[in-house]
């Protein structure tokens, strides 16, 4: 969801975790002057094709064919002891907002996390943020928050194996929930 905290948890994850970078999907959105302008006039970026999704997915298997050299192996400096095993374990979280509707992603996540907000709290947090382009009247009704649930629904119906958080809880409770996730998961790598 738009503004569910996703780039604020993806960056204090990575400052917890040993060997760890990040991807954002924000990253590779295409410029203004290709991004389609429906009917009403709405610049749709919330859908695939306002993205270089070959380009996200060319840097997800580059990152993974040589992490080491990605300049992520540097100590955290909140690294929890228990970590500290982890030396020759590399993380990448990838965030953005349409990651798992994307095909060829699907088949490189390890763990799935998808932040929710209702209705009118993602609208406030939207009205707070500045965009370029600024989001026109009825932008958020018209076209942003139709795309969250038709996205979201195909998620539901595919299946698709996600923790879903509840993006309106604490950045701390959402990060202590995802870090002891992921800390769970690199203890089983070292068993």
């Amino acid at each position: 969801v738009t503004n569910g905290g996703k780039t604020t948890l993806a960056e204090k994850l990575k400052r917890m975790l040993p060997n760890c970078d990040v991807i954002s999907q924000d990253d590779f959105f295409k410029p203004e002057s290709e991004v389609e302008t429906d009917e009403r006039g709405f610049k749709l970026y919330d859908v695939l094709d306002a993205l270089y999704m070959d380009e996200m997915v060319k840097s997800i298997h580059n990152w993974m064919k040589s992490p080491a050299s990605s300049g992520v192996a540097e100590e955290p400096q909140n690294t929890c002891d228990k970590l500290k095993n982890t030396d020759d374990v590399y993380i990448l979280i990838v965030e953005g907002f349409l990651l798992y509707n994307y095909e060829p992603l699907n088949e490189l996540w390890n763990r799935r996390y998808f932040l929710t907000l209702p209705y009118e709290e993602c609208k406030r947090r939207r009205s707070t943020r500045v965009y370029q382009p600024a989001d026109t009247p009825g932008y958020f009704d018209g076209h942003v928050w139709p795309m969250y649930l038709k996205y979201k629904n195909e998620l539901e119906e595919n299946g698709i194996n996600v923790v879903y958080l509840d993006g309106t809880k604490s950045q701390d409770e959402l990060l202590s929930c995802v870090y002891s996730d992921i800390t769970q998961e690199l203890k089983k790598l070292r068993e």
